[in-house]
């Protein structure tokens, strides 16, 4: 990246013994939608806090706009922040609590008016603008968080989990609001969050972390279809993984022998007896009642169904134990008269299995 707004080189942090975030290397491109997923403790709020100024680096050098920023104070830096919690004036109304940043920074009243009002208007709330915080619901006092940060149009908006106390027909879209936002005002977003819908709906880079460290940086796309390794692989999306030690190499492929059975993969450079794992994404899985004529099947017994609206996840364990997963239409499942305890046969093509590094 040649000229990043922001950047981490080597950063450090720890709280006394506990490593927060350890050998941090990130760059952050102008005018992205950045998404930083992970379990809890994983380092992800304490990255975002460090860019707010909120917590400085241990060790290491954090910079945004090519300017050094770790001794430089949150006040003093362009990076608002959307809180979890929102962190509203519940004392103030929606366009109090818009003007309240500007007045900080010395606007005068007429010019902070008029832009809380424009961005009121631009959320769509400003029929709410003199309403107490405590009266609007918990979109519209969304809206007016976003308002806040965005009033001054800085450079950089961060967001800590700003979705997940709202109802999961408010998220999608409070996410098309972001995204179309984001786009409009070409402003960097940073979002940190626990979903994977909402990173992958709405990112155009998704960074992983685990234990303080990055696992894995990529498009949502390349993370879901080629996770870097076996954490990744397990933290997103509905994944078989199987382990197990390299048969033989054939041509364009290498078959590996599992506790399931021997399975094709595409070509790696690994040695006969060398210990290898795959991933196959549950909805590149095909469900049959009879044996299929296929390189990668495996007999297994039907445990339960998993209903998502139109999208059924079937979960199936084979005869050693092994559980599978797949995803399909409703429509098809409905295909086949399958209950609780029927036998079936999984396959997948061996271009869809996926090896993982490290393995």
């Amino acid at each position: 990246m040649a000229n990043p707004l922001a950047s981490f080189t080597n950063v450090h942090k720890r709280f006394g013994d506990f490593v927060a975030v350890e050998n941090m290397n990130l760059e952050i491109e102008r005018g992205e939608f950045l998404a930083i997923m992970g379990s809890s403790g994983c380092g992800k709020t304490t990255t975002l806090r460090m860019l707010a100024g909120l917590d400085a680096p241990t060790s290491g050098d954090i910079h945004i706009g090519g300017v050094r920023m770790n001794d430089v104070k949150p006040h003093e830096r362009d990076t608002p922040m959307v809180w979890q919690s929102l962190a509203l004036f519940p004392f103030l109304s929606a366009r109090e609590n818009v003007e309240f940043g500007m007045k900080m920074r010395g606007v005068d009243a007429p010019t902070r008016r008029r832009r809380a009002t424009e961005w009121l208007d631009r959320m769509e709330i400003g029929e709410f603008a003199e309403r107490d915080i405590s009266t609007l619901s918990g979109g519209q006092r969304q809206r007016v968080a976003l308002a806040r940060s965005l009033v001054m149009e800085p450079e950089m908006l961060l967001l800590d989990e700003p979705l997940s106390a709202l109802d999961a027909n408010l998220v999608i879209r409070m996410q098309a609001v972001l995204t179309q936002l984001q786009r409009e005002l070409g402003i960097t977003f940073v979002y940190v969050t626990h979903s994977q819908s909402e990173a992958f709906a709405m990112a155009d880079r998704v960074v992983i972390m685990s234990q303080g460290r990055i696992d894995q940086i990529g498009t949502p796309k390349d993370i879901y279809r080629a996770p870097a390794n076996r954490f990744v692989a397990e933290f997103v999306g509905r994944n078989n993984i199987l382990s197990g030690v390299v048969d033989r190499h054939d041509a364009g492929a290498v078959q590996v022998r599992t506790a399931s059975g021997v399975f094709s993969v595409p070509p790696v450079s690994a040695d006969a007896g060398a210990e290898l794992a795959f991933a196959v994404s549950a909805d590149l899985v095909t469900l049959s009642v009879s044996e299929p004529d296929a390189p990668n099947r495996v007999r297994c017994t039907l445990l339960s169904e998993e209903f998502i609206g139109s999208v059924v996840t079937v979960f199936c364990e084979s005869a050693d134990g092994q559980e599978f997963k797949l995803q399909l239409q409703e429509r098809e499942l409905n295909q086949h008269d399958l209950k609780s305890g029927s036998h079936v046969w999984l396959s997948w093509r061996t271009e869809d299995a996926h090896v993982l590094d490290g393995s």
